[in-house]
């Protein structure tokens, strides 16, 4: 790559970044359904056309979004994980819910993005999946580590009328776990962000006032419902 070459990529990722940015504040301030690229475009000083040449829709601006929330989530998931690589099962396992709720009371916009109400003609596109993905499949590697080694509790047989389904999830999710795993794991993955969602979403205001004890003590029921030690 050239000089030149340099410079025009340099420059597109700054403009790129400045986007973002402003397009979170307008978030934050109206909320995904009313982000406007024209605004976006009015508050940098740009026109609407220089701005289509980087995102040529408020979809397309939407997705980069959410992507970014996503890997970031994940990011932070995944730095905790590491942190306390060579602890138990259980341990991991809190570490990674803990830093979910840590990105989300630090993001509460992004996290509304990722886990609020849906935007009202938006559809999210394939792309954000890998990203959505990166939570769910930590805790799932613990559990799956847990499995390979003497730190997986045996779970009740799973009811007759949710055999075919739970087969099917663990088919999908994590096939070389057992089918009697992936109901309690699903539920709690899905429980996890709904924690985290009162608390960023006030829900919790007048019911649970220690909410990081609080919050430890539900996340570690969760890890022992899906057979942690």
């Amino acid at each position: 790559m050239n000089t030149a070459q340099g410079a025009r990529a340099r420059a597109r990722i700054e403009v790129t970044a400045a986007i973002k940015d402003e397009a979170r504040r307008q978030l934050a301030a109206e909320g995904a359904a009313k982000l406007s690229l024209r605004a976006v475009a009015r508050e940098l000083g740009m026109v609407s056309s220089a701005l289509y040449r980087y995102f040529p829709s408020r979809d397309d601006l939407l997705t980069a979004l959410i992507i970014d929330a996503y890997d970031s989530l994940g990011e932070s998931a995944e730095r905790a994980h590491e942190a306390v690589a060579g602890a138990g099962p259980l341990e991991r396992w809190v570490a990674v819910c803990e830093a979910a709720r840590r990105w989300a009371l630090k993001h509460p916009h992004e996290y509304a993005l990722i886990y609020g109400s849906p935007v009202p003609g938006y559809t999210a596109p394939q792309t954000t999946v890998p990203p959505a993905a990166r939570v769910g499949l930590l805790l799932i590697g613990i559990v799956r580590d847990a499995h390979r080694s003497p730190g997986l509790v045996e779970l009740p047989p799973v009811p007759e009328d949710l055999r075919a389904e739970s087969s099917r999830i663990a088919a999908d999710l994590a096939p070389d776990l057992p089918p009697e795993v992936a109901p309690p794991l699903v539920a709690a993955w899905s429980q996890l962000f709904g924690l985290v969602g009162f608390e960023v979403f006030g829900q919790f205001t007048r019911v649970v006032e220690d909410r990081e004890p609080f919050f430890r003590h539900a996340v570690r029921q969760l890890g022992r419902g899906v057979g942690l030690r």
